[in-house]
C-alpha cells in the first residue's frame, strides 16, 4: 500500500498572510488523520515563511500516524530534527532562498556530506529518505551514503505528463523514472515521490511504479480542498494510490 503524506506548508502560509492562528494549524494536521491521511509533512525552511520551527513542535506531540520533516540540512535544521525525532527525515538540496524544491540531490559530489548527516539521523532513530532525481547513477551513492529511501522529484514528471496529450513522446521521459526505481529496489532502497502530483497525474505514476510506499502531496491537494473540501479531496487522493 502506498501511504498518503499531505504536506501542510500552504496551510501556514495562508496564516502567516494574515497574522493570528487561522487556519489552526494544528487542527489542520489533526483533521488532515481523521479524514485519511497516514502521514503530516513539514518542511521548515530559514526564513520560517510558512511552517515555523515552532510549528514543528506544536505537531510532534498531535501527529499520530507519521510526522515527516523535509528540509535542507543546515545546523540549525539538525537540530531541530536531531531533538524532535520525527518518523521520517528528507534531506533536500534548497538553497535558502528556494521558493520549492527544483532538483534531487548529486549523492556522488556530496557524498561525504551526505554521509556524516545521514549516520547522525539514523543514530538517533530517524528513518532517512534523500530527494532524488530520476537518474539511475545517482541512486549507489543514496545508498552508500546510508539512507533507507529516496524520494522521487516527481517535477518533470508532472510538467511532461501534463503536454503528453499535444506531445506523446514527452513521457519517455517516464523510463528513467522506471529505471531509477528498479535500481533503487535492486540495492535494497525503498521509494516515496513528491512535487507536484496531483489527481491527473497520480495514478499512472502509482500504477506504473507500484513499489511506492509513499506520496508526499501539498500544493494540488491544498488547491482541490479549497473546490472540493479538504475531506473528500483527501479521499480521492486516496483512491488514486490503491493497488
Amino acid at each position: 500500500m502506498t501511504k498518503l503524506s499531505v504536506n501542510i506548508n500552504k496551510f501556514a502560509t495562508l496564516r502567516n498572510a494574515r497574522g493570528g492562528n487561522m487556519p489552526d494549524l494544528l487542527k489542520v494536521a489533526q483533521d488532515c488523520e481523521r479524514f485519511g491521511a497516514e502521514g503530516i509533512t513539514v518542511h521548515p525552511r530559514p526564513d520560517q515563511r510558512h511552517i515555523r520551527y515552532q510549528d514543528v513542535w506544536d505537531l510532534k506531540p498531535l501527529v499520530t500516524t507519521e510526522f515527516n520533516i523535509e528540509g535542507y540540512p543546515s545546523r540549525e535544521f539538525m537540530e531541530l530534527v536531531l531533538a524532535v525525532k520525527p518518523h521520517q527525515c528528507t534531506l533536500v538540496p534548497d538553497p535558502p532562498d528556494a521558493i520549492t524544491s527544483n532538483t534531487g540531490w548529486d549523492t556522488v559530489k556530496h557524498q561525504a556530506f551526505l554521509k556524516d548527516v545521514i549516520g547522525q539521523l539514523k543514530k538517533a532513530g530517524i528513518r532517512v529518505s534523500i530527494f532524488l532525481n530520476a537518474q539511475v547513477d545517482k541512486v549507489a551513492g543514496a545508498k552508500s551514503a546510508g539512507a533507507d529511501r529516496i524520494e522521487l522529484y516527481t517535477g518533470p514528471y508532472a510538467e511532461e505528463y501534463a503536454n503528453a496529450y499535444t506531445q506523446p513522446q514527452n513521457l519517455q521521459l517516464f523510463n528513467d523514472y522506471k529505471n531509477t526505481a528498479r535500481e533503487a529496489v535492486a540495492l535494497g532502497l525503498e521509494l516515496n515521490a513528491g512535487h507536484d502530483l496531483n489527481l491527473d497525474n497520480l495514478r499512472f505514476f502509482k500504477l506504473h511504479i507500484p513499489q511506492l510506499k509513499e506520496v508526499s502531496i501539498g500544493h494540488a491537494l491544498v488547491c482541490d480542498a479549497l473546490y472540493l473540501g479538504l475531506e473528500n479531496t483527501i479521499q480521492l487522493y486516496k483512491r488514486q494510490l490503491v493497488d
